[in-house]
């Protein structure tokens, strides 16, 4: 377990600094998994992102996440472009936002479906 943690300490960190490098030449997204982003979401704060997930939502009040196996979320907003997607893995991108009191949300600038719902 403790392994596990140091290897993704690791990757949070290595994408960490390619996060900040990529923030000096304008707002080029990083790939980041859900579990980095779970684990460490204050590093990816206002930052151009990439990651990948299942569409799920709930109804009241009505929001909607993209998860991966290990449960782990992010928001996704506007809901009217990830809804037609509900249940489908997706890659979406967009900016990231994380605060204690909101959680992980993620602002669209594009969503691509992956695999179709059955």
């Amino acid at each position: 377990m403790k392994s596990l943690q140091q290897y993704l300490g690791r990757i949070a960190a290595a994408l960490l600094l390619v996060t900040l490098i990529s923030g000096c030449r304008g707002q080029e997204s990083v790939e980041v998994p859900l579990t980095i982003l779970a684990n460490n979401p204050a590093a990816f704060d206002d930052k151009h992102i990439i990651t990948q997930g299942v569409v799920r939502h709930f109804n009241d009040p009505l929001h909607y996440w993209i998860e991966d196996e290990g449960l782990n979320r992010v928001e996704i907003f506007p809901h009217e472009q990830i809804a037609p997607h509900l249940g489908d893995a997706v890659t979406v991108e967009g900016q990231f936002h994380f605060s204690s009191d909101e959680g992980r949300r993620l602002t669209l600038t594009r969503v691509e479906q992956l695999q179709r719902a059955r």
